[in-house]
Formats: structure tokens, C-alpha cells, sequence
């Protein structure tokens, strides 16, 4: 995916990702007034998840970090806080399967026209995904994911997408590793470009890369002016301004 977005733009990648989601809602020199303000690193490193668990959430801070990496475009996935999105949406009632249709019969083989047919909501499926993700890396690299190099992190995300990693020989008849490769990935996308209440996209960065205005209330004097960039920055929902 990192090799994906490098050869298109991030913008682009980005941009083209809002169709699928529209429905959601410096180093050194600094003076001492800001040194004790943490960075978004600093408070991501100091995160305690509420859902996964410690090798867990590893694993989706390596998976992020390599499905949307920081780059001379924008920032990555890490430095927008997307796992801490994540984690908080497994603790919603989308997470928890709530408001899901979950009676049988299942078949989780069935075509996507079926909906959505697998026997476990999306808490399971992320606890199981990344189980068989690291049984497989293990058998192969001797490794969990998490620990492997950034190049070989990407190799394996793509063999996730391209469903070339057989979840079966690991005991797992339902999910496969492509549609695992999936949810992950809209996740991802979801929490870079969702409004910052939801732990993602913080301080509107992923916003103020892509020009989009956010939740300002109206713009109408600009609709009909073209070729010329927007000279505002975002707001989120809650009225902060970027």
C-alpha cells in the first residue's frame, strides 16, 4: 500500500478515498512556552488503548504506519492519530456488532452482494485477523508483524490484500485474509479523514492537506469561483479552527 500511494500522490489517494467515506462524519529552535506542549508522537506513545490488547494494538500501530506512512505530501496515519480512531470505534456499537443484522444462516463465502456474512462482528474479526496475521508472519519470518522491517511490513500487507495468505491452514474457515485486508484499510481511511472528536485526523492535519473546509457552516460566495484555493482552514465540528 506505501508503494501504491507513493506512485499515485497522497493527495490523490486521499481525495479519491472521501467518496467511499463521505458519510462521516517542528523539530528543535522551539521557544520554552512550547516545549512542554506534547507532540502528536509524544501523545500517541502515551495512549493507553481501551479495546486491544498490548501485542494487538502493535500491531495496528505497524500496519497503520506502513498502510498510510508520512511522507513530503502529508502526514501518515500515525501522525494523525488513526489508531486511537481505531481502537475507539471497536468500543462502538458498529465495533460491537449492535445495530448489526447477526442471526443466521451464515456463509461467509457468499458473494458481497450478500452483505455482510461473516459469523462475528468486527471486534472479532480485527481479534482474529491480526492472530492469523501473526501466525503467518511468524511461520514465515519467524517474527510478529510488528516487528518486522517497514519493506517487509509492506510485502506482507499485500499478500493480506491480494488474499494470498491462507487464513485456513491456521484453523480460520471463515475470514479471509483479503477481507481482513479491507476492513483494515477503510478503517484506516475512515479515521485519517473523520472529524478529530473521533480520535483521528488530529489538529484537522489530514483537512488542511487536502484544502477540505470541514464543517463551516456556509461558503456559498465561493461556489462559483474557480481556480483559486480556498484561503480558510478547517473546522471540526466541535468549532475548533485549523
Amino acid at each position: 500500500m506505501a508503494d501504491e500511494t507513493c506512485r499515485i500522490g497522497r493527495r490523490p489517494f486521499i481525495i479519491g478515498s472521501l467518496i467511499g467515506i463521505a458519510t462521516l462524519g517542528m523539530k528543535g529552535g522551539v521557544s520554552s512556552v512550547f516545549a512542554a506542549v506534547p507532540s502528536p508522537a509524544d501523545e500517541l506513545d502515551r495512549y493507553q488503548p481501551e479495546f486491544f490488547s498490548a501485542d494487538e494494538w502493535k500491531f495496528i500501530m505497524a500496519a497503520c504506519d506502513r498502510l498510510i506512512p508520512s511522507d513530503h505530501e502529508g502526514p501518515g496515519a500515525l501522525d494523525t492519530h488513526v489508531p486511537i480512531f481505531i481502537d475507539k470505534q471497536m468500543l462502538t456499537p458498529y465495533g460491537k456488532g449492535d445495530d448489526w443484522y447477526m442471526d443466521g444462516p451464515f456463509d461467509s463465502h457468499a458473494s458481497k452482494l450478500f452483505g455482510y456474512q461473516m459469523p462475528f462482528p468486527l471486534q472479532v474479526l480485527y481479534r482474529k485477523g491480526i492472530a492469523l496475521t501473526n501466525q503467518y508472519t511468524r511461520m514465515k519470518y519467524n517474527q510478529n508483524f510488528s516487528d518486522l522491517p517497514a519493506k517487509v511490513r509492506d510485502n506482507v500487507l499485500t499478500d493480506l490484500q491480494k488474499n494470498t495468505v491462507d487464513f485456513s491452514q491456521f484453523g480460520e474457515a471463515d475470514l479471509n485474509a483479503g477481507y481482513f485486508f479491507t476492513r483494515l484499510l477503510e478503517n484506516t481511511k475512515e479515521g485519517y479523514l473523520a472529524d478529530p472528536q473521533y480520535g483521528g485526523n488530529k489538529n484537522m492535519a489530514a483537512w488542511k492537506m487536502i484544502n477540505f473546509p470541514g464543517a463551516r457552516a456556509s461558503y456559498p460566495q465561493w461556489i462559483k469561483i474557480h481556480n483559486i484555493k480556498y484561503p480558510l482552514g478547517p473546522v471540526s465540528l466541535s468549532g475548533e479552527q485549523a
